[in-house]
């Protein structure tokens, strides 16, 4: 992976599940880690074909291979503040550890 692609900076987060005083559960977000980041729109085929699975995902964040990342997690972009769902499991493009793709919608 050459390191250009990464010009951003994301933080990932992932999810904390708690009871709350109703018996209920409560989500909330903790902090992993800070990523160098690849934020990239989809391009229009590419919309087009996530669109067959999932109408609203608008973009794909790439970061440095780690283990740990999850489907439920969150990336919030440093740059602009935005907070982007993880739709789906990461995907490791070349199956050798070296860069994961997130598939990602916009929270509102």
């Amino acid at each position: 992976m050459r390191a250009g692609r990464l010009r951003g900076k994301v933080l990932l987060q992932r999810p904390v599940v708690s009871n709350d005083a109703l018996a209920g559960k409560q989500i909330s977000y903790t902090d992993v880690g800070f990523e160098r980041a690849g934020i990239e729109p989809l391009r229009s085929r590419e919309f087009f074909e996530a669109q067959q699975n999932n109408a609203e995902i608008t973009l794909r964040i790439i970061i440095r291979y780690r283990p740990d990342v999850d489907a439920d997690w969150r990336a919030v972009d440093q740059a602009t503040g935005l907070a982007y769902e993880v739709v789906g499991q990461p995907i490791d493009p070349d199956m050798r550890h070296k860069e994961l793709h997130l598939m990602c919608r916009r929270l509102k």
